[in-house]
Order: structure tokens, then C-alpha cells, then sequence
């Protein structure tokens, strides 16, 4: 675990920056918890033009998360802080994805749409997605490891 202070401070933002993986992925989960708290929507404004180029291109999603892995986790002459946090990000955008898939194949089909218990899985998701990445986002920026149990082990299992 690396000391505050420790980590260049360019380190720090291009550790912060492959958490916007999950968060807009995460975004897929968000709908039930604005349209309870429709006063939050302009949180997540600024977020609106990458959304659009994240959505709009075809595989935009699986193009960044191969060019994550393949030009920066596994690139060894980049610091072991900005790796550490590009594969945390990967990991959690892919449960993320199978959350996507159970919903969409299981849960929908079984529930349907605007259950209450479908609902308050999505709030689940979206609100424990964002205080992962809050989390490891604001340890990033003070320079530390952001240690997410289970999740960590397997990062630090993946990257040397």
C-alpha cells in the first residue's frame, strides 16, 4: 500500500481516470433512483456528452475495456498505481456487465418491468457502484490503493 505523498501527482489523475468504465456502465442502473430523486439528475450532466459518444459507437465498451487491459494493465513500464486502478476498474465494469445479463435474461423476464423488487436491485447496483468508484476515485486521488475486499485480491492476482 502506497503512502500519501508517494505517487507523482500525474499518477494520481490517470489512476482516477478508468473509473468513468463502470461509472457509465453503471449509469444502465440509474433510471428507478432518478426517477425517485429527479432533483439529483443535474449530477450527472456533465456526464451527458460522453455518454452519448460512449453509447452512440457500436462496441465502444468492449474497445475500451480491451484497450485498458491490453495497453495498460499489461504494460509494465506504466507505475504499478495506474495498473492497479485501470484492472480494480475493469473488474468492477465486469460485474457490472453481469449484472446487465442476469437482469436482462433472468430477473425481466421472470418480474417484469417496474417492479418493485427490480427496482430496488437497480438502486443496489447503481448506489453500490457509485460509492465503489467515489471510494477509489478519492483513495486515488490521496495517492493510496484503494483496497476493495475480494475484488483487490483479484486485482493484485492479475497485475505483477
Amino acid at each position: 500500500m502506497a503512502l500519501s505523498g508517494s505517487t507523482a501527482p500525474l499518477d494520481r489523475v490517470f489512476a482516477c481516470l478508468p473509473y468513468l468504465l463502470p461509472l457509465l456502465d453503471g449509469l444502465t442502473f440509474s433510471g428507478p433512483f432518478f426517477q425517485q430523486f429527479p432533483v439529483l439528475q443535474p449530477i450527472v450532466l456533465p456526464l451527458i456528452p460522453l455518454l452519448n459518444i460512449y453509447r452512440g459507437v457500436p462496441f465502444m465498451g468492449l474497445i475500451v475495456f480491451f484497450a485498458l487491459f491490453l495497453l495498460v494493465v499489461r504494460n509494465e513500464s506504466i507505475s504499478h498505481f495506474i495498473r492497479f486502478n485501470a484492472m480494480q476498474a475493469i473488474l468492477i465494469d465486469i460485474v457490472l456487465v453481469l449484472c446487465s445479463i442476469i437482469v436482462d435474461y433472468l430477473l425481466r423476464p421472470l418480474l417484469g418491468d417496474g417492479t418493485l423488487l427490480l427496482d430496488t436491485l437497480f438502486n443496489v447496483i447503481f448506489l453500490g457502484t457509485i460509492a465503489a468508484i467515489v471510494y477509489s476515485v478519492i483513495q486515488s486521488a490521496l495517492g493510496r490503493y484503494a483496497e476493495i475486499p475480494t475484488l483487490s485480491e483479484a486485482v493484485y492476482m492479475q497485475v505483477r
